[in-house]
Formats: C-alpha cells, structure tokens, sequence
C-alpha cells in the first residue's frame, strides 16, 4: 500500500490533470482491501442500528468522516513528501494549520451540500463535486499555509488535495456498497442472471445497483470476447455455464437483455433456457420504455408447471440422438409450431441432413434461417411444397435419400376446418395418404404422424380428418414391408399458432374480456418441447402401425387456466364476487363440433414401452377394402364439391373404425 501510494503522489505531483484517474484506481484499490473486512462484521444488528438513523444523525456521520480523513490525509501528505521530517516538532508546528484546515473543510462541506448527498445517489457527480471539495480544502491550506510564513513545501497539498479526493470518495462507495449489503440481508431480494452484457444489460445494473429487492449476480453473453471479462462490476459467462450457474448461484430468475436481436435467436435462447430452472424475462430497451419505438409483448408470469397442472416432463424424457444420428431425416409443416420444434431438437441429434418441406414462404424462410444459424455445418435443405404435391414429395425423398419422415404438415384449427371442410380433409387425409405411399414406395425406414387428442371420438371435422389420417397410416402399416409406420397422439401444445394460450394473452393486453366457450371445458397440455419430443421417441421405438399416447396427468379447467393467467398479468378477474375488477371472464358458448373433455384413447387396451410415461394404445382399423372405399368416396366429394357428401363419409366410416376399436379381435379378421 505504502509503495502505491508514493507511485500516486508522484504522477499526482507531475500530471496534475489525471489525478482524477488516478485517484479512481486508488478508490478500486482501497475497496478490494477492505471490502471483504466489511462484509464480515455485517450483523442483523447493524440492519437495526442503521435503519434507526435520522437523517441529521447520518449528516453528522458523513461530516465527522470527511473530517477524519482530510487528518488521515494530511498526515499521509507529509510523510509522502521527502523534503519534510515528520516529528513531534513539526506535527506541533502545523497543528494550527491542521485545525484551521478541518473548519475550512467543514464549512466547505456543509455549503456544497456533501454530508446531504445520498450513498445511493453517489455517482460520478458526487465525484466530481467531492474532487472540487477536496482542491478547495487544500488550496485554503496552501493560501493560509503562504500567509503564515510557508513552513510547509506546496508540494504537501498537492498529494493532500489527492489522498483527500481519494479517500473521501472511496469511503462513501465503500460505506455504500457495506449499506447495501446490510439492507440485501434484511430484506428477501431477488437473484438475478442477466443475458446480455449489451448498452440495455449494463443499464440494468446501474439501475439495480442500489435496489434492496432484486440483486444482479452475473452476465451471460454469447460474445467470446467478453466471457471472463467484468462489466460492470459482474463476471461475464457463456451460455453454457447458464444451469450450473443457476444452481451454484441460487439464481431466482433470468432476464433476457437483448431487445435488439431477432426474434429466431430469441427464439432460441429461449428454448435453451427452458430448463434452467428459474422464471425467465426479456427486458425491453430502457429507449423503449421512456417511448421511442414500440414495447414488445410481455410474457405472462404464469409458471409452465400450473399451465401444464403437472410438473414437466422434458428432463424424464430420454435422448433419442441414435435413432436419427447421420439419418436424412423430411420434416413437413416444417415452418410450424411442431414442425420447428422438431428441427430444433434433430440439430442436437446431428443428422446427415434436414430437409424442410412447408407451403408457406415465409415460414419456411424463417425456420431455414434459425437453422442455419444454430446447426452449423449441418445440410439444411428448405423446399417450397406441399404434401398434396406428389410430384414434388417423390422428387424430394427420392433426390436426398431420405430415411426418416416426421409428417407434422395439417390443418388444426378447429373452427376453421369445420368451415371449410373439403380443404381439410383434403389436407389432413389425402395429404397423409400421398407422402405416406411416397415413403413406403421408396423404402423409406420410418415414418412418424403427428396426430390429436381430438381424433379421438371426433365431434368436428378437423378431428375426423386427423382420425382418417391415422386409419390410412394403419393401413399403411399393414402392407409394408421396409418402412415401419407409427403415429403419436397429444394434447394442446403450448404457445403453438392458434392454442388457447396466445389468444388469452393478446385478450389481457387488450385488457379484456378474456373468452372462454364454456366454464366445465378441460383439455390436456403439454410444452411444444415435450411434445417433440414424445414424436422423435416414438420414431425410436416404433415397431409398426403404433399409436404412442403420453401421460399427461390430468386435464387443465380451462377456466382456471383463464384465472391465473390475468392475475398472473397483475389483474384481478371481474365477476360477480368482485365486481370493481380488472378484466372478465366472459362465457361465450361451444364452438360447432367443439368437445367439453378431450380424450386420449380410444379403447383401455395399453401396453407399456421403454419409458414409463410413453404408452402404446391397442386400436382397431378399417380393411384394406374399407378403407380404399373410404378414401374413394372422400376424393369424390373432394372434386365434386359436395361437402354433404364428405360428412356421410366422416359419419360412415369414422364410427365404423371407433366400433372396431372395442374389439381388436373382431377388427383383425375383417
């Protein structure tokens, strides 16, 4: 310290105009020595003792502090001098000039205000007005010191105007950062991770920097460059210390500090973090909060484990890397909400190839560009089709060889199908039957359906075509000989394109009302990662003509789910109970076609497979005959337009295949 000091008070002595740099590298010093002292004598005791201070208690404190220092200092000041001898004599000698010293500065100090400035509010101003505190102090010094016959070198209150800068401003940053400790330790706060070590990032900090209730932990940010720097203050990590942090740390909650990136790279983070363990918020730019520019959507608070009405099941599902490592692997719909997740999931597994067939450009422009950007070397190969394009479909399996099909391509939503039902079924059916007869003419080695909870007892015709869809792939299954079909049949998928989560969120924004059709509805959900999950194991475990169902405890009231998400908003719902409230809950009644209790099987008859809550449902199918038949009649009422026509073939042969389903046995000898 002592050898520091000296090196200060000479480029203090010779660059006069960088002392202030200079003495900002003393406060660092001063602090890293003396922090740590502080932190250990921090008792529930001492939170008590401080927040029982008056406001001119804690005055009389800050002055009687600057007033020991600028002592400390000026002592320092003459032993850091080589042209004065310190001893009994001189101390007596300047002692008048000591005392007049200290009066000067406590006057000086109570003028400009520095015993009122808040700890929390001592920044770089503070400083700067400490700094001109500090030279007017020593340059009374110097002017009384000159009156009274100079006894003492000019160069003394040059390092003491210095040291007195120092040590009046590291004093207050570090009885600062002590103080916030002590309120950290009596308050509960929030522990926070933030990703981002952007302009947003540190602006966050800075803001923090003095809250009790929240306490930023570290940085993580994707630039090499800053990981194992401090910004600051924070370490600076990669994304891939994020759950070891988590759990080291005791990390309460991440904030994504990025409001500038695109959203498929938030996208992606997101997805990483969903594991994590701890809530996860994006913070808009602080130039988007005060108005410039448009804020982003918030995300509901609501944790995914009430959502689900269940805890999540992507850690107890197991990896399915060898089942499609090195594979050329088609997904189509591939610009959807599955179809993506199953892209994203494939990367980790590191196929030969992904080949993204989607009829939708922009979709498929925007699930090409993600890929690209997180698959690395990985072949990605986008195609601009649909499944009802069989020229094209035989083209593409055929060009990339390609050994697996993850048929996620449909029309789902409810109300629309039922309003255009030709379309769908034409889609949903006919489309399946095509790129099925594809892969099994090309000997493909597994093809995977991605199927609904509503094909179970169908009440619409979005979930009879789905139905249909699964009787031709069992058909399929029946007269193939290389390619092993199966399908995998799921609930409502969170945060997908038309689900009842994003249209409740854009409700509450709207500050109401919030629709439900009927206050008994229940469905089952599950995660958009749990659900592609549950389609790539089934393409590991399937032996042909399978339909994996998983366990997705019990169905979630959607009323509930409507509660919590407006109180998660930090509303309160407005009923009968509370009429003053925020936002309604209003009834709307069934939608045509439109089930109160969605189902998962068809018939009781289980078998178990590798994985405890993946099941292997026992259901019967149409013959070959029948279902030729069927597909025959649905194509003529597809060309001729006869929509009456498309039901009878719905009614007709859909309840068949539910009546066969009771009976397997009945079912095998048709």
């Amino acid at each position: 310290m002592w050898v520091l000091a000296r090196r200060f008070s000479r480029g203090s002595a010779r660059i006069g105009g960088k002392t202030a740099i200079l003495g900002q590298t003393w406060v660092r010093i001063y602090l890293m020595a003396n922090i740590e002292a502080l932190k250990a004598v921090n008792d529930p005791m001492l939170f008590r003792f401080v927040t029982s201070l008056t406001r001119r208690q804690k005055e009389a404190i800050f002055l009687f502090l600057d007033l020991s220092v600028a002592t400390v200092a000026l002592l320092l000041a003459l032993a850091l001098n080589g042209q004065t001898r310190v001893d009994a004599d001189t101390l007596l000698d300047i002692a008048p000039l000591a005392g007049a010293i200290l009066l000067i500065g406590a006057g000086l100090s109570t003028v400009m205000g520095l015993p009122k400035i808040k700890l929390n509010a001592y920044e770089t101003r503070g400083i700067v007005l400490t700094a001109i505190f500090a030279v007017l102090v020593g340059a009374s010094g110097a002017a009384l010191d000159m009156v009274a016959g100079r006894p003492v070198p000019v160069e003394v209150f040059v390092i003491f105007s210095s040291l007195f800068l120092v040590f009046c401003a590291a004093w207050r940053i570090l009885l600062r950062q002590w103080l916030i400790d002590i309120y950290r330790k009596g308050h509960q706060h929030i522990r926070l991770l933030i990703y981002g070590a952007g302009r947003t990032g540190q602006q966050l900090v800075a803001a923090l920097k003095s809250d009790y209730d929240a306490h930023p932990i570290a940085f993580i940010d994707d630039n090499p460059t800053l990981q194992s720097l401090r910004v600051s203050g924070l370490p600076v990590y990669a994304p891939s210390k994020i759950k070891g942090l988590v759990a080291e740390k005791q990390i309460d909650r991440v904030i994504l500090a990025m409001p500038s990136i695109s959203q498929p790279k938030l996208a992606r983070i997101a997805h990483g973090l969903r594991q994590v363990g701890c809530e996860v918020h994006a913070l808009p730019s602080f130039a988007e909060l005060v108005g410039k520019g448009e804020l982003r959507k918030r995300a509901v608070p609501v944790s995914l484990d009430e959502l689900l009405g269940r805890n999540r099941l992507e850690s107890e599902l197991p990896g399915v890397s060898h089942a499609y490592s090195g594979r050329r692997i088609l997904v189509t719909g591939a610009g959807g909400s599955i179809g993506s997740e199953l892209c994203r999931q494939l990367i980790a597994c590191k196929p030969h190839c992904v080949v993204l067939l989607d009829h939708s450009e922009h979709a498929l422009y925007t699930v090409e560009k993600e890929l690209r950007e997180i698959g690395g070397d990985l072949g990605i190969v986008p195609v601009l089709g649909s499944v009802l394009d069989d020229e094209t479909v035989r083209r593409v399996i055929a060009e990339n060889g390609i050994d697996v099909i993850l048929h996620a391509a449909a029309y789902k939503h409810v109300p629309l199908v039922e309003c255009n039902a030709l379309p769908g079924l034409k889609n949903n059916v006919i489309g399946t039957r095509m790129i099925g007869e594809a892969a099994r003419d090309a000997g493909v080695e597994r093809f995977i359906l991605v199927s609904s909870d509503k094909a179970v007892r169908p009440t619409n015709v979005m979930g009879a075509s789905k139905r249909l869809a699964e009787l031709v792939i069992q058909d399929l299954a029946t007269r193939s000989e290389h390619t092993r079909f199966s399908m995998v049949r799921f609930g409502n998928v969170l945060g997908s394109s038309g689900s009842v989560i994003p249209l409740f969120e854009e409700q509450i924004e709207r500050g109401g009302p919030v629709t439900l059709t009927d206050p008994n509805v229940t469905r089952y959900f599950m995660t958009i990662s749990e659900a592609a999950r549950l389609v790539l194991l089934a393409g590991s475990f399937s032996r042909g003509s399978d339909v994996f169902v998983l366990d997705m405890g019990k169905p979630v009231p959607i009323k509930k789910l409507a509660r919590q998400m407006i109180e998660g908003a930090g509303h309160s719902v407005k009923d009968d109970a509370n009429p003053d409230g925020d936002i309604e809950i209003r009834i709307t009644g069934l939608r045509p076609g439109e089930k109160l209790h969605e189902e998962l099987l068809i018939s009781s008859d289980m078998l178990t497979t590798p994985h405890p809550k993946i099941l292997r449902a026992q259901e019967g199918c149409l013959s070959e005959i029948e279902m030729a038949t069927a597909l025959k009649d649905l194509r003529r009422a597809i060309s001729t337009l006869d929509e009456e026509l498309a039901r009878e073939v719905i009614l007709r042969w859909v309840e068949r295949a539910e009546d066969e389903a009771h009976d397997p046995r009945e079912s095998a000898s048709v």
